[in-house]
């Protein structure tokens, strides 16, 4: 080969080189990380000790639909599920009778029921929504302190009829990141904590900010007196109490013990902790989507390399694998059950509805509704 073959060809090697690492140090990101202090992994152990009690569940066939993300019994005594589709399905509680309820055109992920039956939910797309009984879908808010709601993902009725909600990011909308999952995926690499809890007031069409600061605010569920808000901080591995009272509290900025009104109750989980649903007995579960990846903690404190990592294929991205578990807890804070599927069958288990006969058990990516005998 000439040398001045061989010349091109080193040139054109260097300038692929270049280029290359000129797309890894300068293009552009979405997200602008900030470090923040990631405990130790505690594994699994203790109350959250290696299991197979989650493993072997009885399969509700969907008929296509994916992603049963939350399930909640109507006062109809019919089962209410939200799919990917964007559909809320209606169905016995053996899973006949299945039919479409509604489709708001968004992704609806937490939802409760008012006392006039109506279906109050948190759609990521759209905002704090309620839907009649007929299916009619009415907007309650996409405000909350001036700016919007980007990213409604979990709701809770009170007996007073007051609503109170997450808005998981103040910046990633799933509606411009292409979906719940992706949006999730920027705001926990970011940690910028800009999730907040919220509160709508029917009676005054009002929406006030509880609490801000939370990194990707998932999952909420009220005390048994709804004097006390839990609230999940997934992108941090835990779960906080927030007195229900709060105004516009910033859970960020709370020394580690805490205050009044707010405290960790949850501290680093082994897991990504989303939905919140309260159970029988006291008992309130939670889902831990995935696991804990090392590579993510080791990037806490190096906010450069979590940018680079968006500019890999997506293959690469530190996505945690698949592992299913959920734990159910008392209010003070005690680990009462624990179950586990280490395979991962079924997918990005979100929480579980318990009634006396069943525990049905969520996620975002099922292709169909898990359950197991109680």
């Amino acid at each position: 080969m000439r040398t001045s073959n061989i010349k091109k060809i080193g040139l054109a090697a260097a300038l692929l080189l270049g280029a290359v690492v000129l797309y890894l140090v300068a293009w552009p990101v979405p997200i602008r990380p900030v470090a923040w202090d990631a405990p130790a992994e505690p594994g699994y152990a203790g109350p959250h000790a290696v299991n197979t009690r989650l493993a072997k569940l009885q399969m509700i066939d969907l008929k296509g639909e994916v992603g049963p993300e939350h399930i909640v019994f109507g006062k109809d005594g019919k089962l209410y599920t939200t799919v990917a589709s964007g559909n809320i399905l209606r169905m016995d509680a053996d899973g006949s009778n299945q039919q479409v309820f509604a489709n708001t055109g968004g992704r609806v992920l937490g939802f409760d029921f008012d006392a006039q039956g109506n279906l109050i939910a948190a759609d990521a797309m759209k905002g704090l929504l309620s839907i009649a009984p007929d299916g009619k879908v009415t907007l309650l808010a996409d405000q909350a302190g001036g700016t919007p709601i980007l990213y409604a993902n979990s709701v809770v009725v009170a007996k007073s009829g007051k609503i109170y909600l997450s808005d998981a990011s103040g910046r990633f909308a799933p509606r411009d990141w292409g979906g719940t999952f992706e949006a999730s995926v920027l705001d926990i690499l970011e940690q910028a904590g800009t999730g907040r809890v919220l509160e709508y007031d029917p009676a005054t069409q009002a929406t006030r900010i509880v609490a801000r600061g939370l990194s990707f605010a998932n999952g909420v569920a009220l005390s048994q007196d709804e004097r006390t808000l839990f609230v999940n901080e997934t992108g941090r591995y835990r779960i906080w109490k927030v007195a229900v009272v709060a105004q516009n509290l910033d859970l960020a900025a709370l020394p580690k013990a805490g205050s009044a009104e707010a405290a960790v109750l949850f501290d680093n989980l082994p897991g990504y902790p989303d939905n919140l649903m309260r159970g029988l007995d006291g008992r309130i579960w939670v889902g831990l989507v995935k696991p804990r990846n090392p590579k993510v903690d080791q990037l806490a404190q190096k906010p450069w390399l979590r940018s680079l990592t968006l500019r890999l294929p997506r293959a690469l991205w530190p996505i945690p694998k698949t592992y299913g578990h959920v734990f159910a807890f008392n209010e003070a804070g005690q680990v009462v059950m624990d179950l586990q599927d280490p395979s991962g069958a079924y997918p990005e288990v979100t929480s579980v509805t318990e009634t006396k006969d069943r525990l049905y058990v969520q996620s975002l990516h099922a292709h169909g509704l898990g359950w197991l005998a109680r």
